[in-house]
């Protein structure tokens, strides 16, 4: 679990979702996120992951070190600058934890979302949460109760991938290309208001996007800075 770089010059999050869930990976995530919001996140930043645990991948870990990590991965999925996850081969534990809570989802073809299992159930994370909000209690059922693998053309089509590429670096780099002018504190009002609206009503949500509407107004208008 890494990251190396400076914002915009090849910043990028490393998740091994082989290893066992540790302080170290909750620090990575953080120290990620930390430094992308002192640069105000304009930019794509690119999160490359893979693999999936063998074995138990809880290790020994507690509710705390649980928690900590869960928040950690709040903290990106509300990042004020646009994550790309490039996914290869099984994905499982850490990476699937993380790569439910990018915008962007570039994956190979060997890609499959995996649930881990632990005594024989599947563990009960926040991936598990994301992944029926995402695509829907039906379409993953069997993942989450049997953690029967999700393959990568499933994916796509439950929109929990977005693209599925021979060359996922190479799309990658058209992706942050093409998103690289787009301001991160108003991507993240936008991605918000997204959320928001499964479980909010029309009248309780219209405030929130009226606001929303008005800050664009005046980012729009000559010489007012909102």
């Amino acid at each position: 679990m890494s990251w190396n770089g400076a914002l915009n010059e090849g910043l990028t999050l490393r998740i091994d979702g082989t290893v066992p869930l540790s302080i170290d990976a909750v620090k990575a995530v953080e120290e990620l996120c930390a430094h992308t919001e002192a640069h105000d996140g304009t930019g794509a930043v690119p999160i490359r992951m893979s693999g999936a645990p063998v074995t138990s991948w809880t290790g020994g870990a507690d509710v705390a070190l649980v928690s900590k990590w869960e928040r950690a991965v709040r903290r990106l999925e509300r990042l004020g600058a646009i994550t790309v996850a490039v996914a290869e081969g099984d994905l499982g534990g850490l990476a699937l934890d993380v790569l439910l809570a990018t915008d962007y989802r570039i994956a190979a073809p060997d890609t499959r979302l995996v649930v881990p299992v632990e005594d024989g159930v599947s563990w009960p994370g926040m991936a598990t949460y994301r992944l029926a909000r995402q695509a829907g209690i039906a379409a993953v059922r069997r993942a989450v109760l049997f953690g029967h693998p999700i393959e990568a053309g499933e994916a796509v089509t439950l929109s929990l991938l977005h693209e599925v590429a021979e060359d996922p670096a190479a799309l990658l780099a058209e992706v942050t290309e093409e998103l690289a002018a787009v301001p991160g504190r108003e991507l993240a009002i936008r991605r918000q208001l997204i959320h928001d609206a499964v479980a909010t009503s029309f009248e309780d949500a219209l405030g929130v996007h009226l606001a929303a509407c008005d800050r664009a107004l005046r980012r729009s208008s000559p010489g007012v800075v909102s």
